[in-house]
């Protein structure tokens, strides 16, 4: 016997194989470990729908914060600026400037315009709107999905079901606790707005309605600590949290949380000179429809730099700058259905899903020991070997192992068996055709490699789109046959070449071709 390259690698692979597999394995306290799916270990399913409605309407509201902006920033009086679910109207009273506002406006995508003397309005094109409540559902499938992995879940589903609903996954919620947290953190909107108080109607509040504060242009909101506390604010807002881009927990001189928030450049922009021109007046930091604090404005803020302070735990805190960070929802979403896994369920799963893998296993394991002799051997120590490598690999990524995740780890195991039964059927084919043992080995590997490599690069690239396209447990299916098909092709075709390099001497001595492959010399 004689070691070579090829053997060396393989008991490298073995060795990495059960280092990083037994973590998973044994279940030891330390190391990196297989993670399991909402399938295997129970946790909360949902689905989600969004009001796309309200994304129009934010748009709208969005464009006549910046119609005011532009305004204001260029010295040209407007009047009248109002807005609907569609449509923003303005009054340009210089009639001078109209040209000018048309050229920006113009600017604006999916708006038509029209002109009244010197009232400009705007309307949402069809397409336009079509085009915000899509994107507001996509946006919301990807910042749920950044919230959640901001939480700490391992690999949570998120994706789009039908047109407008939106199918949430969560593995590992075992607690009411944390199921309150999650869904508390999905749904939170987390609308920033910053928005200037009516200083001069704020003293009437308390004795205005709704409607009274919408003639001015205003909004009553309630104060987050108090309901009792109710401030005037004008409706359209300086700035919103779009402009923002970055949200951590920070503590004040008390030592009691608050959220540290910065803006982007247009954003920083805009603070300046809003509190630049309104020194003295007071700025409401709103966040969901509360006012978190209307603190006097008293010098220009520069910086694009902000906070927000509450009665809120460390925990709550960093909750909110989670969903502060990850972006504000377009439109608001709302529970159509839930339902909690039970571990027990899952625990059925694994334990129907261990059946057929170690029933499958032993039954290749007997069939090619039977029929192949020591060859069989040989082939059953790599396919051993591919299940380590397939399970540390998994491991070392904390991927997230589904039921079809193990049905394609039994399927795994039929693939690697394969390699190994073309190879040798090869070595046999010449053996019987009178060549020498290492014309035999080293042929029979070179006529398999083709078929092998055809079968495994089809399978491969089959694999690939469908975790490219697939979501949720087709993305298991695909990783774990991925990971598979590649660690066959260093045992099967890597390892058993270099076992039988290292006993290819012992063989052709002994010409004991019914032990060492199953046939008659």
């Amino acid at each position: 016997m004689k070691l070579n390259y090829r053997i060396v690698i393989f008991a490298l692979a073995i060795i990495f194989g059960v280092v990083f597999s037994a973590p998973s394995l044994l279940q030891t306290e330390g190391g990196k470990k297989i993670t399991l799916g909402l399938d295997l270990q129970g946790g909360l399913h949902m689905l989600l729908g969004v009001k796309t409605d309200e994304a129009v309407a934010s748009r709208i509201k969005s464009i006549a914060a910046s119609i005011k902006h532009y305004a204001e920033r260029n010295d040209i009086l407007i009047d009248n600026l109002s807005f609907t679910n569609d449509s923003v109207s303005f009054e340009v009273l210089d009639s001078d400037e109209v040209p000018k506002f048309q050229e920006y406006l113009k600017e604006i995508e999916g708006v038509k315009l029209s002109l009244n003397g010197t009232v400009i309005s705007l309307t949402l094109t069809p397409k336009e709107i079509e085009k915000t409540k899509k994107l507001a559902i996509d946006q919301a499938i990807e910042t749920i999905r950044n919230r959640l992995d901001q939480f700490g879940l391992s690999e949570p589903v998120v994706a789009r079901q039908g047109q407008e609903k939106i199918l949430v996954q969560l593995a590992g919620i075992k607690s009411q606790e944390d199921e309150k947290r999650a869904r508390e953190l999905i749904s939170r909107a987390a609308k920033l707005e910053l928005m200037a108080v009516d200083e001069d109607r704020n003293a009437r509040v308390y004795n205005m309605t709704p409607a009274e504060a919408a003639q001015y242009g205003d909004v009553i909101l309630e104060d987050v600590k108090n309901t009792q506390i109710k401030y005037l604010v004008k409706e359209i807002p300086i700035l919103d949290g779009g402009m923002l881009t970055n949200a951590n927990v920070g503590f004040d001189q008390n030592n009691r949380p608050v959220i540290n928030f910065k803006l982007n450049a247009e954003g920083a922009e805009i603070f300046g000179d809003f509190t630049g021109k309104n020194v003295g007046k007071r700025l409401a930091v709103v966040l969901d429809g509360k006012v978190y604090s209307a603190p006097n404005i008293n010098e220009r803020i520069g910086g694009g730099s902000g906070q927000i302070s509450g009665n809120y735990t460390v925990l709550e805190a960093k909750d909110l700058a989670i969903a502060l960070r990850s972006g504000a929802l377009l439109a608001p979403i709302y529970l159509m259905e839930k339902r909690s896994v039970g571990p027990s369920l899952g625990a059925d799963s694994i334990k129907a899903s261990m059946e057929a893998l170690i029933g499958g296993f032993v039954l290749v394991i007997i069939f090619m020991v039977f029929y192949y002799r020591m060859a069989g051997v040989i082939a059953n120590v790599a396919l051993v070997a591919n299940l380590l490598i397939l399970l540390a690999v998994m491991s070392l990524f904390g991927a997230t192992l589904t039921l079809p995740g193990m049905a394609g780890i039994v399927l795994t195991v039929g693939m690697a068996v394969d390699a190994n039964v073309i190879i040798t059927e090869r070595i046999r084919e010449l053996i019987h055709e009178g060549k020498s043992m290492h014309k035999a080995i080293e042929e029979g590997y070179s006529n398999a490699m083709r078929a092998i490599l055809d079968a495994n690069i089809t399978t491969l690239i089959a694999s690939v789109v469908l975790y490219v396209y697939g979501t949720g447990a087709i993305k298991g299916f695909a990783i774990t046959m991925s990971i598979g098909i590649l660690a066959s092709m260093l045992t099967a075709i890597l390892g058993t070449h270099g076992i039988y390099e290292m006993l290819e001497s012992k063989m052709a001595k002994s010409k004991n071709y019914k032990f060492w492959f199953g046939i008659k010399g």
